[in-house]
């Protein structure tokens, strides 16, 4: 822009501080906050003014009302302070020439845009500001202000944060963020009360949700609040959240962007995004946006909580109850759908804007359809508004009640329109809604074969001037919004990408499809997805695919298909959501599953049981044991009859019941079905079978839970020779027999062996499945607690296992979540570590958290409860809260020998637990009686030298002197301490802790079933 230079202000004038009025757009609110920056930085006062342009106020009375400002007044230059009413470039020059030229000194301008502008602003001789760097536009707005020169009175190390150079960008932004609309109108209010609310939050409480019906604009409001204050932000993250499975994936892909270290697995790379969030580390200031969510209780339990802001979209107002502040957007006022109406469609008038706003409701996605259509084509208004009111029956209608008649109509003719001009974007559209609403990934129907498929559609998909036509005419009447092609920017691209497909435009077209055209088309989506499943749903490699096409199931209608490939992708799909930990919609899609193929296959089609041996994964992933139970016994009743005892199907029945049982904590019956396997699958298929070693597996996971570690461990030990033998080197497999057999050894007290095994098999898990995977996890969790035997309570050491199981703590957490069963091993066992460190406030949380879940999850009566419950009583001990932690563990003797048996090291470590709060309260008799029939009990289930034996002798020897029995209890301590000494040596902390006298307790340590 060229133009004379006027000086601004009063000359001489140095030296004081002055005023500056800056007028802006609201669309260049961080033009204005940069320039205010630099102004107050060079001791200028500075005062902001919104530009609203209201159109009913004449133009040249709005500029006399602005130069009521105070002091000088520089205006931020671009189109979108001109087209605000929208006012026509005409109205502008004569304005400014008519108010602003004769008093010129007392404005200044500054130009942030490329496009053309009114010709009069060159009375502002406003220097360009967009193609230059930060410290040139910084000299350029002090030049033009005659202020070069001045002295800084705010150092450049000032606590104050500067605000970004406009033209940069966040350190993280999401590729997927909706182009900018310049179109976009009004909504002022709305934007600031969201920037107000969040501003004004407290941490962890930064979450707005707008909400309100289809087609108001939600998702274009949160686009101009993106753009509007992004560079207040270092992590803007745009995520689609219509459904879960989406959800999750969107969010999980910000790992690498926050540089966070995770493996491929979705669940790990979303709680360590989430983890991270929540810190703020690496970026304190991020904004999350969940676009469409219309279901919160699908997704608040993953939405991020800490340091930053997290804005929603959603028809649902029920996001009041989780924790969102929510903001209502109606529709446009009259003012509003006018302006925009008159941008989309220069052509009609005011008084024509307004009948159509009116007759349209003023329904933001219906008035940018249909101007835009108008605009185009030599319609009247009146002619339109007749078509209008005839265009649909209203008794015929089956559409969503959300959406208003008015819009239904709209659309009506648009689609007769676009029938008579362009009927492959017809097909196009019409394809489009028997994928899921919202991002369309219509690549898969490009890259499809087309043999099978209709002539038109194959014309469609395989002639890119075709697409390309049926794409132009999409876009063209913002059926396809331009702002969300997100993979074709390219109009002359051949590419598929992804569309954007409102919910109101999927579901009016959907609804209202000729049934010949619903059938053709519904087999054609189905095909693509078919075509696009990688098969292969045990390789992490293949969910982001997966990812993908899971969401478009239910709208492909996948569960009433026959044909064969069609159910395969939705086992695959069932298989995919269990490996990823996606339990919650995998639940649904089953349950779903079993009912659609029982009705439409019959209720004992193969496929049924297939089925369910999925369903039932997936809620044992859950934790929901008890279904598991009743679909596994089911399958297990009708397989054995139909198929016999030795097929796979029913074994691998038995198999699921067996893990369920185990689970359940009914180890009994889970061993016999274990041994069962074994001698099934020995003769059906062979005893170095990879099934039948698989089996051998879990029967040792048994043993170890009935407590019976000597025959886990030799269970354990033939297992890892045979899967050594037929196995290639470092397969994961003989790594988790190895895990299992050194987690054996260290339970029956060999804790320099069973270290030596694990701390070179952690390596080679880390090789083989990544330190992400839950072997790997619990393998250094077993390493850990190999280490604490091996060196007792030395503090150094203590130090060094408390550090490592609270890593360990945070990766299970990240990688499993908080209530996977893995984690709350691991969890468990920091919170023990915790309490013997001295940490007892942390230790009291822990442990109160794992009960706590643990009850959710378990029948009352489960063991790991009782245990969870007597590790809880060693704090309230520590505490000096005696009498409760008597009472607490008394009861949990109790319940754990109900559990499982009297004989059990579980229970033979509550009643050493037990026999120490005995003594502590006073009640010696009862503490000796119950010691000498721990130490025998031990010593016939573990040995006389097994630590948990040699514990409880140290604890009688205790419990006899505090009944006065000198002698006694001299002979039994130093025969104690004697075997102390041989298992754990000398210098061992436990020894020198038993030779002070101070009695050693027992930690509950929940195993893996």
């Amino acid at each position: 822009m060229s133009g004379s230079r006027v000086p601004v202000g009063p000359a001489g004038s140095h030296a004081q501080t002055e005023t500056i009025t800056i007028s802006f757009a609201g669309y260049n609110r961080a033009w204005a906050a940069w320039i205010g920056y630099v102004l107050e930085r060079h001791g200028q006062r500075v005062v902001y003014q919104r530009w609203e342009g209201p159109s009913e106020v004449p133009l040249a009375e709005q500029l006399r009302d602005l130069k009521l400002a105070p002091g000088r007044i520089l205006i931020v230059v671009s189109e979108w302070y001109f087209q605000l009413g929208p006012r026509t470039y005409e109205e502008w020059n004569t304005a400014l020439r008519e108010v602003v030229a004769p008093e010129a000194e007392r404005f200044a301008g500054v130009l942030v845009t490329t496009q053309p502008v009114p010709t009069a602003t060159t009375v502002l001789a406003a220097p360009e500001l967009g193609a230059v760097g930060a410290e040139e536009a910084e000299r350029r707005v002090l030049d033009r202000l005659d202020l070069l020169g001045r002295p800084l009175v705010e150092s450049v190390g000032s606590a104050r944060q500067a605000p970004r150079f406009p033209t940069a960008t966040p350190e993280v932004w999401d590729p997927t963020v909706p182009r900018r609309n310049t179109r976009f109108t009004g909504r002022e209010k709305l934007l600031n009360d969201a920037y107000r609310l969040l501003q004004d939050a407290q941490p962890g409480a930064g979450v707005v949700a707008f909400h309100g019906m289809p087609g108001v604009g939600k998702t274009q409001l949160v686009a101009e609040f993106v753009y509007r204050f992004r560079l207040e932000y270092d992590v803007v993250w745009w995520v689609r959240a219509e459904k879960r499975s989406g959800y999750r994936r969107a969010l999980a892909e910000l790992a690498p962007k926050l540089g966070l270290i995770t493996g491929a697995d979705y669940g790990e790379r979303l709680r360590a995004v989430r983890n991270s969030l929540r810190r703020g580390d690496p970026y304190a200031n991020w904004l999350l946006v969940l676009d469409g969510a219309d279901e919160p209780e699908e997704i608040s339990d993953l939405v991020p909580t800490g340091t930053g802001h997290v804005l929603i979209t959603s028809r649902n107002p029920q996001w009041r109850d989780h924790n969102s502040q929510l903001l209502e957007v109606p529709v446009y006022d009259r003012t509003e759908s006018v302006a925009f109406i008159r941008r989309r469609a220069p052509r009609l008038t005011w008084a024509e804007a307004e009948q159509l706003a009116e007759a349209l409701e003023d329904l933001p996605l219906a008035l940018d359809q249909t101007a835009g259509w108008l605009n185009d084509s030599d319609m009247s208004v009146t002619q339109y508004l007749d078509l209008l009111e005839g265009s649909i029956d209203r008794s015929e209608v089956k559409v969503s009640p959300d959406f208003r008649m008015s819009f239904q109509q709209s659309w009506s003719i648009l689609l007769g329109k676009l029938r008579e001009t362009a009927p492959e974007s017809v097909d196009l559209v019409q394809l489009c809604t028997f994928f899921a609403p919202g991002l369309i990934p219509v690549d898969i129907l490009r890259q499809m074969p087309t043999v099978h498929v209709p002539d038109r559609i194959a014309e469609l998909l395989d002639d890119s001037d075709t697409w390309q036509k049926a794409v132009k005419q999409l876009r063209r009447y913002s059926v396809i919004p331009e702002e969300f092609q997100t993979a074709d920017p390219d109009e002359n691209s051949t590419s598929g990408g992804l569309f954007y497909l409102h919910r109101m435009v999927h579901q009016i077209v959907r609804q209202n499809m000729p049934d010949q055209d619903r059938q053709e088309l519904i087999d054609v989506v189905r095909q693509a997805l078919v075509a696009a499943n990688p098969g292969n749903p045990d390789d992490v490699h293949s969910w982001d695919k997966y990812a993908q096409l899971v969401p478009h199931l239910k709208y492909a209608d996948v569960l009433r298909s026959e044909e064969r490939g069609v159910q395969r992708l939705v086992l695959d799909s069932l298989r995919y959501m269990y490996q990823s930990g996606d339990y919650v919609a995998g639940i649904k899609l089953g349950e779903r599953a079993m009912d659609a193929w029982r009705s439409l296959l019959g209720e004992n089609h193969p496929k049924v049981w297939e089925v369910a041996h999925h369903y039932a994964n997936l809620l044992r992933g859950k934790g929901e044991y008890q279904r598991s139970e009743a679909i596994t016994r089911s399958a297990i009743k009708y397989l054995r009859e139909a198929q016999g005892a030795e097929s796979l199907a029913h074994i691998r029945a038995v198999s699921g019941l067996a893990a369920d049982l185990r689970a359940l904590a009914q180890y009994e019956e889970s061993l016999a079905l274990s041994e069962w396997l074994i001698l099934t699958c020995r003769a059906a298929l062979s005893a170095d079978s990879v099934t039948t070693l698989s089996v051998q597996n879990n029967l040792a996971v048994t043993l170890r839970l009935l407590g019976r570690y000597e025959q886990a461990r030799e269970c354990d030990r033939r297992t890892l020779e045979e899967r050594r033998r037929i196995l290639p080197p470092g397969n994961p497999a003989t790594l988790s027999s190895e895990f299992h057999h050194a987690m054996d050894l260290r339970l029956l007290g060999q804790y320099n062996v069973a270290g030596s095994i694990q701390r070179e098999n952690v390596r080679e898990l880390r090789k083989a499945v990544g330190p992400g995977n839950y072997v790997t996890l619990l393998a250094e969790y077993n390493h850990a607690l190999c280490v604490y035997g091996n060196s007792g309570r030395d503090r150094e050491r203590m130090n060094q296992l408390l550090a490592t199981l609270a890593d360990l703590r945070e990766r299970s957490e990240r990688v499993l979540g908080e209530t996977s069963p893995f984690t709350l091993i691991v969890t468990s066992g920091y919170g023990c570590f915790a309490r013997q460190h001295g940490d007892i406030d942390e230790a009291r949380a822990v442990s109160e958290s794992v009960i706590a879940r643990y009850e959710a999850m378990l029948p009352a009566e489960h063991p790991y409860i009782a245990g969870s419950r007597a590790n809880y009583a060693l704090i309230l001990s520590d505490v000096g809260e005696r009498e409760q932690a008597h009472a607490m563990t008394a009861q949990a003797l109790l319940d754990m020998t109900t559990a499982v048996g009297q004989d059990h090291p579980w229970t033979l470590g509550c009643a050493l637990n037990a026999s120490a709060m005995r003594q502590l309260v006073g009640d010696f008799d009862a503490a000796a009686e119950l010691s000498k029939d721990t130490v025998t009990k031990a010593t016939g289930t573990l040995g006389r030298a097994h630590p948990l034996t040699v514990f409880a002798r140290i604890g009688l020897a205790d419990d006899m002197r505090g009944l006065r029995s000198n002698q006694q209890a001299e002979k039994v301590e130093q025969e104690a301490l004697s075997d102390l000494t041989s298992v754990f040596g000398a210098q061992h902390s436990y020894t020198v802790q038993a030779r002070r006298r101070e009695r050693l307790l027992w930690d509950f340590e929940p195993q893996e079933t």
